[in-house]
């Protein structure tokens, strides 16, 4: 097993993933805290965490793939050079965090995932693999399912026991020689494996997180530092304040009150890891495809972005995260820090976005135009007022 486990790491390194690491396949040892959290509510409107058949799935991997032994997991480096200071304080443009400056990391990832399983399966005659949820064809041999955050499973906490990192206060996967910026990724498989990871915890694993050895110790620099107040304790994350979740996962409004906290972020927020000692470790990585063309794509001008159509939205981000999110919950985020930027130069962009066809776009943009004041836009809102039919378009608009 231990010539497998040796020979597996040895493709994964050579696929470009840095970190690898095994752990059976049981539920994540803080499945209860998860249950806990969701019952909390903190998910938000991420309805789908708190689905029963994904519980079950968490709570039991031989639902995603019956006979199942072991999680392979795998951390791939994302971490750029950072923005150049004039650049990320600069108000006038959007900052978007690292992770989605170039191309989109499951178009990355998924391939050689699949690339990794069906050279393990080829250790074995007659063997299957499948990504995702899609069903394996029958056979005898080893099964595999791979997954790159789609899967119903506690990617952090299997990757934390396979010995990829430990967990922060800011709730993120580190380690202590890499920092936290990687993306994790894993294989289900039938087949059994076994080795410890390339550094150990040990008994550690057994531990509550603020009592093992390897920790964030009394450092909170993360908590200190979040805009949103998104940390009520360590290790504890309320997504419903979170940036990334406000500015990707948040399908409706964003809460009037939390809009000036976002500052200009319009896609994620890397604060709670920039901020990380840890990360002074991290290492720009190797794979080009995530570095950002320029800086202008890293950073975009805000002005530039308020322009664009659907046509102009797709080209642009046609192999990157930000699609997934689609153009009008884009467009909105945008407004957001468009009205916290304040510049009435933005003014005339605003007023066409109050005809947009998107009410969350229209709605938005009254918000910005109400923080920006003076009279075109004041008069630009009471025109639109008049022919608004959507209500919570019309309260925005009237600054309700």
């Amino acid at each position: 097993m231990d010539d497998l486990a040796t020979a597996v790491t040895h493709k994964a390194h050579a696929l470009g993933f840095n970190l690898v690491g095994f752990v059976p396949a049981q539920p994540g040892r803080r499945l209860d805290a998860y249950l806990h959290w969701l019952n909390a509510g903190m998910h938000g409107r991420m309805a789908y965490l708190a689905r029963p058949d994904r519980i079950a799935r968490r709570q039991d991997l031989n639902v995603i793939l019956p006979g199942v032994q072991t999680i392979i997991c795998v951390g791939l480096d994302y971490a750029t050079p950072p923005l150049p200071p004039a650049i990320a304080h600069d108000p006038s443009r959007g900052r978007i965090s690292n992770y989605a400056w170039g191309v989109d990391y499951h178009e990355v990832m998924t391939p050689r995932l699949q690339e990794l399983a069906d050279w393990l399966a080829g250790q074995v005659p007659d063997t299957a693999t499948s990504m995702g949820d899609q069903e394996s064809p029958l056979s005898t041999g080893v099964h595999s399912r791979v997954y790159v955050d789609t899967g119903a499973i506690l990617e952090r906490d299997h990757a934390e026991t396979a010995g990829l990192g430990f967990t922060g206060k800011n709730t993120m996967l580190i380690h202590p020689r890499r920092g936290s910026f990687f993306f994790l990724g894993e294989i289900l498989t039938t087949m059994e494996i076994r080795r410890l990871g390339d550094w150990e915890i040990g008994e550690s694993l057994s531990l509550p997180i603020s009592q093992s050895p390897i920790s964030c110790g009394s450092c909170h620099r993360c908590l200190d530092a979040c805009p949103t107040n998104a940390f009520p304790q360590p290790y504890v994350l309320d997504a419903r304040r979170c940036i990334s979740y406000l500015t990707i996962e948040l399908k409706e409004w964003i809460p009037v009150e939390l809009r000036p906290l976002l500052g200009n972020w319009i896609y994620g927020c890397d604060i709670c890891q920039e901020v990380c000692p840890f990360n002074r470790f991290a290492k720009p990585t190797g794979e080009t495809a995530f570095f950002a063309a320029d800086w202008n794509s890293a950073a975009p001008p805000l002005l530039d972005l308020l322009s664009l159509t659907e046509e102009g939205f797709q080209e642009r981000f046609a192999h990157s995260p930000i699609r997934r999110i689609k153009r009008a919950r884009f467009l909105r985020n945008v407004c957001v820090a468009v009205g916290n930027w304040g510049n009435v130069t933005a003014v005339p962009a605003l007023i066409s976005l109050l005809s947009d066809l998107h009410p969350l776009v229209r709605g938005h943009a009254a918000w910005a135009l109400h923080q920006i004041g003076g009279p075109a836009a004041q008069t630009a809102l009471h025109a639109a007022l008049e022919t608004e039919t959507d209500t919570a378009v019309r309260c925005e608009l009237a600054g309700l």
